[in-house]
């Protein structure tokens, strides 16, 4: 059991890394590139996964979810900081720092299609690691780009939302801040837990994520001509 837990650890753990970590990097670096110099201040502009680790939701998360053998793994890291006083146009860069986190976790996926054509050049075994380690790293990806474009603060959609409206209408988007994080917590773990109880296997999460995710892995694939791994259900 515990070998079968490390195995199945082993394909998790690299791409979670990578897209949680490059995740919170997109957005620091291009708060620095528009004038808001606080993340890199932090030393949170890197590439160093320790600096973006938050121990529940980068290691405690993501481990229990494995070893319960859940169908998904979710995780994050600690949000870089942001001020947007310090940016040149606030409301605008503001929605470009939003946009840079799953920017570059569509770009991470499209990284990790590529990577699998490495996979022949491997003995058998390790070939097939490499295979599920990659292609899980394009479904990770996905999954955290399109989660985080929900249009609920304080998730990246919700960011871009409050940079479009207008000044009014944000300020009172923003007041639902405090009960966007409680309400996806709800939806995506409480839910599906309850409904378990009464036999059902409603998750909404499989019902506003994955089918976007599952259209997402499709064409990726296709455009970089790569074995689909990853069977959805329609």
């Amino acid at each position: 059991m515990i070998e079968a837990w490390l195995l199945a650890a082993s394909v998790w753990v690299i791409p979670v890394l990578l897209a949680i970590t490059l995740h919170e990097a997109a957005h620091g670096w291009v708060a620095l590139r528009l004038g808001d110099d606080t993340a890199q201040r932090l030393g949170r502009v890197t590439l160093n996964p320790i600096k973006h680790v938050h121990p529940v939701g980068t290691i405690l998360l993501p481990g229990a979810l494995i070893a319960l053998g859940a169908p998904f793994i979710f995780g994050f890291a600690k949000p870089v900081p942001v001020n947007p006083a310090r940016l040149r146009r606030p409301r605008r860069d503001m929605v470009l720092v939003a946009l840079a986190g799953p920017g570059m976790n569509v770009l991470l996926a499209c990284l990790s299609a590529l990577m699998l054509h490495i996979a022949p050049v491997f003995p058998t075994v390790m070939a097939e690691w490499w295979r599920i380690t990659f292609t899980l790293g394009i479904v990770i990806n996905l999954v955290l780009a399109i989660f985080n474009m929900l249009p609920v603060p304080p998730l990246d959609g919700g960011r871009v939302v409050h940079g479009l409206l207008p000044a009014g209408p944000a300020a009172r988007f923003a007041r639902l801040e405090r009960f966007g994080i409680i309400a996806v917590l709800v939806a995506f773990f409480l839910v599906p837990l309850v409904a378990a109880e009464f036999g059902s296997a409603f998750s909404p999460l499989a019902e506003i994520v994955l089918p976007p995710t599952a259209a997402g892995y499709e064409l990726i694939v296709g455009i970089f001509g790569v074995e689909a791994l990853v069977s959805w259900p329609m």
